[in-house]
């Protein structure tokens, strides 16, 4: 795993790779896969390519970091993961959408990070935007090393992500200023990746 994961030795290579494989449909049950696991299977959703980033990330001397998207019911919570070069942020994703992607180290912030996502995500039936919060950068090192080659999924992991605390993103009281995504929005949002 270690020789497949150094040669994605950049943010752009490890994207390049998170997009060269299928979107993880949990067709036999869901999963939470490790990096591994990730790298036989060749397939992925959210998490499961945070998590990969993140592995890859870490061989690179970077601390393997995610961060998490807090959404309204209804919709997916979503993470990515974290990357930072001369003082600025980026982050790496795996999703299906034509949304919700990789992020050049152009952030300040952790927060400024977060905010680049909220007008992208949005419910596709009508356009209700649904980002509400998102977290600190979480350290995966926390979980020790022997994550990135579990054959178990790594369910302790998502709880902990899921639960951690999130930062609210719309001011108190602006709620009913948010404006729907438009028809057109919501149609390029609507383009998959994989069928």
């Amino acid at each position: 795993m270690e020789n497949q994961l150094k040669k994605l030795n950049t943010p752009a290579k490890i994207q390049d790779y998170l997009d060269s494989i299928p979107f993880n449909y949990e067709k036999s049950g869901e999963t939470c896969m490790s990096p591994i696991r990730v790298l036989k299977e060749k397939k992925a959703h959210c998490i499961e390519g945070a998590m990969l980033a993140a592995s890859a990330m870490a061989l690179q001397g970077q601390k393997p970091l995610v961060m998490s998207l807090k959404v309204k019911k209804g919709d997916y919570d979503h993470i990515v993961a974290l990357y930072k070069y001369n003082g600025f942020w980026g982050a790496i994703s795996k999703t299906n959408h034509s949304v919700l992607r990789y992020r050049d180290p152009i952030y300040k912030t952790i927060r400024e990070l977060a905010l680049s996502y909220f007008h992208e995500y949005f419910l596709t039936k009508n356009g209700e935007k649904t980002l509400l919060g998102y977290s600190n950068p979480i350290n995966l090192n926390r979980f020790g090393k022997k994550w990135q080659t579990s054959d178990k999924d790594l369910w302790d992991i998502a709880e902990t992500i899921y639960n951690t605390k999130h930062i609210p993103i719309i001011p108190k009281g602006n709620e009913k200023y948010i404006r729907k995504a438009t028809r057109t929005e919501r149609a390029g949002a609507n383009i998959r990746e994989w069928k």
